[in-house]
């Protein structure tokens, strides 16, 4: 089942996105953008948190958005953005993730005015690009972005719906 995000979902929602990028290697505990996937309750207020439930518990995350939104890093008029996609390491390889991303797609052709969505992805993060692109998402190197005060790029990928 995938469904908006409860508050009582969020202590398992923090769980699992912080356990997801720690065993990924993606950043160290005490890395400044952990407290940023860490607050729930910030992301929830200001987008759309999903999750994906098996065996009614909760088992990945994903954060959705629209272009002005606070939590709105690449999403242009038209489009939906997802960000802060995230697997329980325990469920991971078994097509949690691609589910997700396909949820998300069906979720955005029933918005109204949303014609296509949109995704970044750190250039290291291999595993979500085979994903995206599987699920017929393309490159879009023009809008390519590099967080700032880091030197980490990051890939846009869009889906046309």
């Amino acid at each position: 089942m995938f469904r908006r995000a409860v508050p009582a979902d969020f202590p398992e929602v923090r769980w699992i996105i912080r356990d997801a990028y720690l065993r990924a290697g993606h950043f160290a505990a005490d890395h400044p953008y952990m407290g940023v996937l860490e607050d729930v309750e910030h992301r929830a207020e200001h987008a759309q948190v999903w999750v994906a439930e098996a065996a009614e518990k909760v088992v990945a995350v994903v954060k959705l958005t629209f272009a002005g939104q606070p939590y709105s890093e690449i999403a242009q008029d038209g489009e939906l953005e997802f960000r802060m996609r995230a697997v329980d390491p325990v469920h991971q390889g078994g097509g949690v993730g691609r589910v997700v991303v396909r949820e998300i797609v069906e979720h955005a052709r029933q918005l109204p005015g949303i014609e296509a969505i949109s995704i970044t992805s750190a250039t290291f993060m291999e595993r979500a690009h085979g994903l995206y692109q599987s699920l017929g998402f393309r490159r879009v190197p023009k809008r390519d972005w590099y967080v700032p005060g880091e030197d980490v790029a990051l890939w846009v990928f869009r889906l046309e719906l």
